[in-house]
């Protein structure tokens, strides 16, 4: 099967939105891209016009989505490209969507800690994780 696969290098748009469902967990939120061209005539940079994206994801990686992301971090998207067409309100919308094999932040932007979730521990968020730390460094004192 022929598939379209993409990766997006933009800033996360909206907060990860997590759920538990029946055949697992999944995970969306939406990915700001914007172009940014050099202008010869004005000697400097210039954004272009910014495109919308829902992530998808589901399994370990909507649960670690859910613990690592969060709104205006950058970040690289990789997956496949789905392009859907609805009717709402009498009219057509063409949505664009990318269902996500990986994400990661990009390190070109700032750095990055990783953390390995171990198969059966949930993922924890960012508090979390900081809450976890502090007890375990006040035990060890």
């Amino acid at each position: 099967m022929n598939e379209t696969w993409v990766t997006l290098v933009g800033n996360a748009a909206t907060p990860v939105d997590f759920r538990e469902t029946a055949t697992g967990p999944t995970a969306r939120f939406r990915m700001a891209v914007t172009p940014r061209r050099w202008d010869r005539e004005k000697q400097l940079w210039a954004d272009g016009r910014t495109s919308f994206y829902t992530v998808w994801a589901w399994r370990t990686l909507a649960a670690n989505l859910a613990g690592s992301v969060s709104v205006g971090e950058p970040l690289v998207v990789h997956g496949r490209l789905k392009v859907r067409e609805e009717e709402r309100d009498g009219a057509w919308k063409t949505f664009v969507d990318i269902e996500a094999t990986a994400v990661g932040h990009d390190l070109t932007k700032g750095t990055a800690a990783f953390r390995r979730v171990l198969k059966g521990e949930p993922a924890l968020t960012d508090t979390a994780h900081r809450q976890k730390q502090a007890k375990e460094r006040a035990s060890v004192t």
